[in-house]
């Protein structure tokens, strides 16, 4: 391996005075690579890992240090990448170059079933050529989807989006990210959508090199118009065509849709503000760019109505392919003079050549037989009402492609060969929009929108077959996941739209439904070979039930069925020894806050110890000896004494990392609290996807409403691209309903993202930086309501008279501060003065509306303390501590509430372990397994064994390990010797806190299952080249 270019090590110059575990102390050396397998089976893989030799210290007596690193000192750590100085020269990514065949052999449609059987997104289409690949629209899930099907990112070459929106576009961030980070030089993909794209490439710039997005290119303004914005033309440009794409080998061709409103519609005036990189030659349609809608609002002529917004355009894509040249006749060719040889090629091409032996010209149709036109595919996106008014009345479909035309037989009308709707059933089931579909006559129409018969059979084969494994070996670790059956689904309305709307604007009282077929997964429409026009469902996946699934699973591996009954043993003796187990005595610990006295300990007036002593946790797991008899001794913490499975449940919806692969989704866990709501920590891409295979569809959209707070650790793209379509989702489902707004805590650049975003989807949500939520920011708001008494309120204005307004704190938004605040607690020489210009320190002006917001979630949700921490990642990254209210028994004895602590990316830090002290579930990263330290160390994440030595080091019960490097298709690389408190993480695991003293019990269980698993299989493994994040 070479060298690691700046890596900084960093080691304690003086022992703490805390007992910390060993690896914190020792320089690096080499680790055993352990397996989970049998030694044999170990030897499969004889990769070496070398370690560095030499390292490079640094001094630790700075004047100034990150608050992160504080108080502590690592085992090593990449300095750079933590202060985002590791990025090296930005990349120049190429756009592939492929010659185009004319003559092609294979050309189809085919419907990539991303959100099929969930309904969280839009299907997608590709549109297949020998050399050229079309995706449209690219909603959360189909780089996934792509991996499990192996179809090729690195093949296609445009992306065109019918609407600009979290369903259609989700998945677009992730997708450049990964294409930019493969190979050494990086790739990227021409992106194509209408002019409010420009929003959405705006969001993505807080996380998205730029170099991945100079090829996006947005469309609308109407020709002769100087440049100006769509919006600001008249409703008839919406009619127009506009050619985006036309080459040998294909015409792709735009029609906008715009809302069509009865009272008239309203505009909103942008800023112009962006630039564009449109290439040259294209259609003079084709504007740099043009300036989209915005938040400021402005009438025109017509008369004041609903509110156009970005995001409500939607595009018809007519894909054209060249006719089909008629039969070449050789006879007339040797009459008109020509040799067989290259000119008979040349003619077939379509190009003219000089006879041989007369002085004429041949043209084509001199030799060639009558032309047939080329075929013709039509992407309809029709997503409300008002849309298909607007639709019905396209003069532009009217000249050229409907069969009922009276000019039908005239030169320039166009057969269409297959029409596929994406809009949803609400709509496409409408008798006006069924009339319209007939006018095509005999085209094949694939309905591609939500159909809920889809919903029983999983899009992710794999991931649906491991979860079912799990399944039978543990349901309660790993319930059943939320299918529905067709009975259910029958009984559930298609979406909010009530049924007399699905035959509205028709005197008909039983419409006749125009001929179509529901879209499956995969379904294919060929269009070359002529021969072979026309559906192919040869390439639908077979549906597998779980119980074939269970039946070759017991083929498979036979004694599985005595361990699944082995397992189910462990809940009866929980349950029956769950009441009679006694509490543990101990006395809780008070310390100073640790900005003044150099001590690292997190307070015990946030952080309770749970009834034990630190030093009597500590003590053990330095030895690394009694580990059994801290099992035997120890029992359970106070706080699950007569717990009830109505109290918090960890369901962990993504344990994977950088990417998603075919087993493992990127990071999410969902925190159910059951009546008092929910949580997430992390929303990586395709949540939502997850939470609707977990709890099925009418369960995720309570689950969705019920959220309480989203928590995201850092800005890397794994951990919040989900983001956006849960806030999206949720504003759609409580409309109409009284409601607040959700609390969203991250780091100060996601901000910039949600801001942007939110100009293009309302995402209703208020936004609160990690940094104001850390113990000491929580300390200092505490404080200062104190200091304020009843002179401030969150809904209520201050009095002006008392007040400094500043343009600083949170986002800039001219917070409104009280003068007694600085000249009391900040004032100079105050106790919290040396800590608020501490660098790291969260802003002096902290935006105290939402930090009283954030006390009433916890307190409604249960919760008595909610605490960041910042950890060794990149950038403002970290992790959380979240530690529930007391509750009384029974009898009237005050019972702790639970600990759960959350790493985030990190490497091993004492911040974390400081915080983790008596925690009752510590969630920890373990990207890599314990042989490959340098590549944890140059990456900022953890190993196994350094995951597992963290959590012994606070005391914590148990221990969850989680985003794993994607190297391990379906089970990490562990050493089990050490991992008697901990347990390996899955896609849908869901962990009840009643469930906790069973948890490491499973582990053994999970090897077996997974014994027959190639370490790494290479034809599944995904691509590596990607930086893990």
């Amino acid at each position: 391996m070479p060298q690691i270019s700046n890596l900084k090590l960093f080691f304690s110059a003086k022992p703490s005075s805390l007992l910390l575990p060993s690896f914190l102390f020792k320089p690096i050396t080499s680790y055993r690579r352990h397996s989970i397998f049998t030694l044999s089976s170990s030897q499969r893989d004889k990769r070496v890992f070398p370690l560095r030799t030499k390292t490079t210290l640094t001094n630790p007596i700075k004047k100034e240090k990150p608050i992160e690193m504080e108080e502590s000192e690592l085992q090593g750590f990449n300095k750079r990448r933590l202060e985002g100085k590791d990025k090296g020269k930005p990349k120049t990514l190429q756009l592939k170059t492929r010659k185009l065949n004319p003559v092609n052999t294979i050309c189809y449609v085919q419907i990539l079933g991303t959100g099929m059987d969930t309904q969280d997104t839009s299907p997608s289409v590709l549109l297949f050529f020998d050399k050229q690949r079309f995706i449209f629209n690219a909603g959360e899930g189909l780089q996934r989807f792509c991996t499990e099907h192996k179809i090729k990112l690195s093949k296609i070459d445009h992306m065109f989006l019918t609407r600009v929106c979290s369903e259609t576009a989700g998945g677009l961030p992730g997708l450049l990210l990964t294409l930019a980070g493969m190979g050494d030089e990086g790739m990227s993909v021409n992106i194509w959508g209408p002019s409010d794209i420009k929003y959405l490439i705006d969001a993505m710039r807080s996380f998205v090199t730029n170099a991945a997005m100079v090829h996006t290119h947005s469309f609308g303004s109407a020709p002769n118009t100087g440049g100006a914005s769509l919006l600001e033309s008249k409703p008839c440009i919406f009619m127009d065509p506009i050619v985006l794409i036309d080459d040998e080998v294909v015409k792709i061709s735009a029609i906008l849709l715009r809302p069509s409103f009865s009272e008239g519609w309203e505009i909103m005036e942008e800023d112009p503000n962006i630039s564009n990189t449109s290439p040259a030659g294209l259609d003079d349609n084709m504007d740099r760019f043009s300036e989209p809608l915005a938040p400021s609002s402005q009438s025109l002529d017509w008369k004041e109505g609903p509110v156009l917004k970005p995001g409500d355009i939607s595009v018809i894509y007519v894909c054209e392919l060249p006719e089909i040249k008629g039969k070449f006749d050789p006879a007339k060719a040797v009459a008109l003079g020509l040799k067989a040889g290259p000119k008979y090629r040349e003619l077939q091409l379509g190009n003219s050549v000089m006879s041989d032996r007369q002085k004429i010209m041949v043209h084509p149709h001199d030799v060639l037989g009558p032309s047939s036109p080329g075929p013709i595919v039509l992407l309809v996106d029709c997503p409300t009402i008002s849309h298909l008014k607007e639709m019905l009345s396209l003069q532009s479909l009217n000249d050229y492609y409907y069969a009922d035309s009276v000019d039908t037989h005239r030169d320039g009308v166009k057969s269409v060969n297959c029409i596929i709707h994406l809009g949803p059933a609400s709509v496409t089931m409408n008798a006006d929009y069924q009339k319209w579909m007939k006018r095509f006559g005999g085209v094949q129409h694939i309905m591609a929108g939500h159909e809920m018969k889809n919903m029983e059979i999983p899009i992710l084969k794999s991931s649906a077959r491991i979860s079912s494994r799990l399944n039978y070996l543990c349901p309660r670790f790993f319930p059943v996941p939320g299918c529905w059956s067709i009975h259910h689904l029958n009984n559930l309305p298609l979406d909010s739209t009530s049924a007399s709307e699905l035959v509205s604007s028709s005197q008909d009282s039983s419409p006749m439904l125009c001929e179509s077929i529901s879209a499956k997964n995969l379904l294919k429409f060929h269009l070359r070979p002529y021969a072979q026009l026309g559906l192919d469902r040869s390439g639908i996946p077979s549906i597998s039930t779980p119980s074939e699934i269970v039946d070759d699973l017991l083929s498979e591996i036979p004694e599985i069925e005595d361990a699944s009954k082995h397992v189910s043993e462990f809940w009866h003796g929980s349950e029956n020894t769950k009441e009679i187990i006694p509490p543990t005595q101990g006395t809780a610990i008070m310390v100073e806050e640790p900005w003044m006295n150099g001590e690292t300990h997190i307070s015990d007036t946030n952080f309770g110890k749970q009834g034990t002593d630190a030093s009597e946790e500590n003590t053990w797991c330095l030895n690394g000896s009694g580990a059994d008899e801290v099992e035997d001794c120890s029992d359970r913490p106070d706080c699950l004494e007569n717990i009830s499975r109505e109290d918090m449940e960890i369901v962990l919806l993504g344990t994977g990392s950088s990417q998603p692969s075919k087993y493992r989704n990127v990071s999410s866990i969902y925190l159910n609290l059951f009546s008092k709501g929910s949580l997430l920590l992390d929303c990586g891409e395709g949540t939502l996807g997850q939470l609707k295979r977990r709890y099925g569809v009418k369960g995720a959209d309570d689950a969705v409403k019920s959220l309480r707070c989203i928590w995201i650790s850092h800005i890397h793209a794994d951990h919040h691209t989900g983001l956006a379509r849960i806030l999206s989702l949720r504003c759609e489902l409580l409309r109409g309903v009284p409601h607040e707004p959700l609390l969203v805590i991250g780091p100060r650049p996601l901000k910039r993202f949600l801001d942007a975003y939110s100009r293009l989807e309302d995402l209703d949500m208020q936004f609160l930086d990690c940094r104001d939520t850390t113990e000491a920011a929580m300390d200092a708001f505490a404080g200062s309501l104190e200091s304020i008494g009843d002179h401030y309120s969150s809904t209520s204005p201050i009095n002006v008279k008392n007040v400094n307004i500043s343009n600083g704190g949170i986002g800039g938004q001219g917070i409104v501060m009280p003068q007694n605040l600085e000249t009391t607690l900040f004032a100079k020489g105050s106790r919290m003065q040396s800590y608020w210009r501490r660098p790291g320190s969260p802003n002096s002006l902290v935006d105290f509306p939402v930090l009283k917001k954030l006390k009433e979630v916890l307190c409604e949700a249960g919760l008595e303390a909610l605490i960041s921490v910042p950890v060794v990642h990149c950038p403002q990254a970290f992790g959380i501590v979240l530690k529930a209210t007391e509750r009384i028994n029974s009898v009237g004895k005050v019972i702790p509430g639970w600990k759960l602590v959350y790493s985030g990316d990190t490497r091993p830090c004492q911040a974390l372990i400081d915080a983790s002290h008596g925690a009752t579930v510590l969630i920890h990263e373990a990207t890599f397994e314990d042989g490959m330290v340098e590549e944890a160390i140059a990456r900022n994440h953890s190993t196994t064994k350094e995951a597992v030595e963290v959590g012994a080091a606070a005391g914590a019960y148990r221990i969850i390990l989680t985003h794993f490097s994607q190297r391990y298709p379906k089970i990490p690389v562990f050493d089990e010797t050490h991992m008697h408190k901990t347990c390996i993480a899955f896609d849908m695991m869901s962990v009840n806190l009643a469930d906790l003293p069973v948890l490491p019990k499973v582990l053994p269980y999970l090897k077996l299952l997974f014994r027959n698993e190639m370490l790494v299989d290479e034809s599944e493994a995904v691509s590596l080249s990607t930086v893990e994040s």
